[in-house]
């Protein structure tokens, strides 16, 4: 059983949380994940901030934190935290609406939780192409429980 919770502790940006809570599904199943227990804060700046300090020692907002709580094979249990107000500056830049950016960091925090990581060039790559595939296949407005081209995203 996948259980997707949700604090939306900032207005700026409204929240389609079903769609959220789709998008986390998904990702965790095409990783063949059956069990697990996600909570996803959305939150500000000043919150993410205190947390990016409080955390990793980096005394700045950043978009997305996430922490691995337990891992074993086909379960993960995790906190995701991203920032509204950063995608709400962000998402501009990439010429697509804040709630698409914001989903992206969504879609970045869970693949985190799932191993996938950016510190290398390699890794970095493997992960923005993830990314990718999944904010492609939401943005298509295909959130289905299964992929309908029968393919697996990774």
């Amino acid at each position: 059983m996948i259980t997707v919770q949700i604090a939306n502790e900032q207005s700026l940006v409204p929240l389609d949380e079903q769609r959220i809570r789709d998008a986390v599904r998904m990702i965790l199943e095409d990783a063949s994940v059956a069990e697990a227990q996600i909570s996803l804060a959305v939150v500000d700046d000043l919150t993410i901030r205190k947390l990016h300090r409080k955390y990793l020692n980096v005394d700045e907002p950043t978009d997305v934190l996430s922490f691995v709580l337990d891992r074993g094979e086909g379960s993960v249990e995790g906190e995701v935290i991203v920032s509204a107000e950063t995608a709400l500056a962000a998402a501009p830049r990439f010429g697509w609406p804040t709630e698409v950016e914001l989903l992206l960091y969504v879609i970045h925090g869970v693949l985190h939780l799932l191993g996938y990581d950016d510190m290398t060039a390699q890794q970095r790559s493997e992960m923005r192409r993830r990314e990718r595939a999944f904010l492609a296949w939401f943005r298509k407005g295909v959130y289905q429980e299964s992929n309908p081209g029968g393919e697996n995203i990774s």
